[in-house]
C-alpha cells in the first residue's frame, strides 16, 4: 500500500443503521480509509451483502479487513476443535475475498502447556493446510495474519508470528500494539521499544511488511497474567503518540484499526495525530 489508513473495528458507532453496507458509508463520512468486518461470534455474513461490500468500499474508497470467530485454535489436542477452527479462518477468507477485502485476522493458538516450539509446528502444520487450500480456491493476494495476543498462555508473539510469515506463503503478522503491550505487562510503549517492533518486522520479512501492515491499536486494561479489556486510549497508558512517531519514523504504510470502545473516536485521534506529527 501507499499510505497509512486509519479505521474502525466493526461498524462505527455513529452509523445509523448500524449494518455493515451502512457503516462502510459512515467511515467516509467520518474521514477514514478503513473498516474491519467483526466476524468475531461466527461468519455470518451472505453472499449478497459481501457483494454489497465490494462495491461500497471501491466506491468510497474505503480498504475492508476483517476479524475471524474468536473461537480458534490451531493447537487443539483435540481434532474436530482443530477441523473447527480451520474451518472459522476458511469461512472468513472467503467471505473477505467476497467484499474484495485486503486482510483477514485471528487468534491463532494456545500453548496449553505445551513446548513453544512443539505448538509452533502444530500451528506451522495447520496454516500452511489453510493456505494450500485457498490457493486451491484461487484466494491468493488476501493477506492472511495471525495476531499478536495478550497474554502469555496465547501463542503469537511478535517472533513467532515472523517466524511464521517467513515459512508460510500469503502469511503476515497482524500487529496487535495493545496485545504486545499487555502481554509484556506494561512493557512494549516507548518509542525505542516500537522502533524495535518495527525494526524486527523489517528484519525479518523485508519492507514489503512496513508497507504492507495491518495493526489493532487501543487502550488496554492488563494485569501481570496479560489483557484484561480495552479502554480509550486517553482513559489508558498506552502511549500511542510515540507509536504514532514510530510509524513516522519508518515510514510505515497500511492499515491502522481502531478497537476503542470508542471506535472512531479514537480512530479519527490517530489520524489527527499522525497527520501532525
Amino acid at each position: 500500500m501507499k499510505e497509512l489508513l486509519f479505521g474502525t473495528a466493526g461498524v462505527p458507532l455513529s452509523t445509523p443503521n448500524r449494518s455493515s453496507p451502512d457503516g462502510v458509508v459512515q467511515v467516509r463520512k467520518l474521514g477514514l480509509g478503513a473498516m474491519e468486518m467483526e466476524f468475531v461470534r461466527g461468519v455470518k455474513m451472505g453472499a449478497e451483502t459481501a457483494a454489497q461490500m465490494k462495491i461500497l468500499a471501491s466506491k468510497h474508497n474505503i480498504v475492508l479487513t476483517a476479524h475471524g470467530p474468536y473461537y480458534i485454535n490451531l493447537n487443539s489436542q483435540e481434532k474436530p476443535k482443530v477441523y473447527a477452527s480451520m474451518t472459522r479462518i476458511l469461512e472468513t477468507a472467503r467471505v473477505a475475498q467476497a467484499c474484495g477485502a485486503y486482510s483477514i485476522t485471528f487468534h491463532p493458538a494456545f500453548y496449553q502447556g505445551m513446548e513453544k516450539e512443539c505448538v509452533y509446528e502444530n500451528v506451522k502444520k495447520r496454516m500452511k493446510d489453510i493456505i494450500s487450500r485457498l490457493q486451491e480456491e484461487g484466494i491468493t493476494k488476501l493477506w492472511i495474519r495471525p495476531e499478536t495476543t495478550g497474554k502469555a498462555t496465547q501463542f503469537g508473539d511478535a517472533d513467532e508470528l515472523i517466524r511464521l510469515s517467513q515459512e508460510v506463503d500469503q502469511v503476515m503478522p497482524c500487529i496487535d500494539w495493545s496485545h504486545l503491550h499487555a502481554r509484556s505487562g506494561g512493557k512494549e510503549n516507548t518509542l525505542a521499544e516500537f522502533k524495535s517492533t518495527l525494526e524486527r518486522l523489517e528484519k525479518g520479512l523485508g519492507k514489503e511488511a512496513l508497507k504492507n501492515l495491518h495493526c489493532h491499536v487501543s487502550g488496554i486494561n492488563y494485569t501481570d497474567k496479560g489483557e484484561r479489556n480495552h479502554l480509550i486510549l486517553k482513559e489508558s497508558d498506552m502511549n500511542y503518540k510515540d507509536l504514532i512517531k514510530a510509524w513516522k519514523a519508518y515510514k510505515v504504510a497500511g492499515v491502522i484499526i481502531s478497537e476503542s470502545p470508542n471506535i472512531e473516536g479514537d480512530a479519527k485521534l490517530m489520524k489527527s495525530e499522525y497527520e501532525e506529527a
